[in-house]
């Protein structure tokens, strides 16, 4: 998996290539601002990009659009984002296209390394993973139709699912059976009215219908 890491900071860019290579990725760039960003991000052999929120030369949001001009010209191409803060906006605006492949986590709340690790490759094969805190904020916002379909449990489990926990971890966090929480998906992917596909696909497409509502 080759990839693009766009980070400011020498010390956590190094840090962050170390780690990366050391669990089997290939860094085709590793560059400190929006410029060099945007020539690595059209290298054609590159296959995700790991970016930093925030890139000089305005330290705003050169990262974010830079992720989303990436995947308007190339459409679902994999993105996960590192920020300080819940950028919501750019958040709903990264998950419009409903094609997946993007993560959002928080540098201060990035505690475990081989989940953060994990995360990437969810992200590089499609799917979506969030922090619980950026999930926390998008939840907080005004549902509208299909999501006002759930019931409470239901969003607990769809909450859950957008954080890219598997079956098994939802049921160990809501303290119910792994079948309870299957039959939780099922009614979610029914209710949000989702055709018959892989269960991994329909389940991005529900995490994505959710933070778009």
């Amino acid at each position: 998996m080759r990839l693009v890491l766009a980070e400011d900071h020498a010390l956590l860019r190094a840090g962050l290539t170390q780690l990366l290579e050391g669990n089997g990725f290939t860094i085709r760039a590793a560059v400190d601002n929006a410029g060099d960003l945007a020539v690595a991000l059209r290298d054609p052999d590159a296959d995700a990009a790991v970016l930093d929120v925030r890139l000089p030369p305005t330290h705003s949001d050169e990262g974010l659009r830079a992720a989303i001009a990436v995947r308007a010209e190339r459409p679902g191409f994999p993105v996960m984002v590192l920020s300080q803060y819940v950028e919501h906006l750019y958040a709903r605006e990264l998950l419009a296209s409903g094609e997946g492949a993007v993560g959002y986590l928080l540098k201060d709340r990035v505690a475990d390394v081989e989940e953060f690790v994990e995360g990437v490759r969810r992200v590089a094969a499609g799917g979506t993973v969030l922090d619980p805190e950026v999930v926390a904020t998008i939840m907080a916002r005004r549902r509208s139709d299909p999501v006002d379909r759930l019931s409470p449990r239901e969003r607990e489990v769809l909450a859950l699912m957008a954080e890219g926990r598997s079956n098994a971890a939802i049921a160990t966090a809501l303290v119910v059976t792994e079948k309870a929480v299957a039959k939780h998906i099922n009614s979610i992917f029914t209710k949000l009215d989702l055709p018959l596909d892989t269960d991994d696909h329909r389940r991005v497409r529900a995490v994505l219908t959710w933070l778009r509502a």
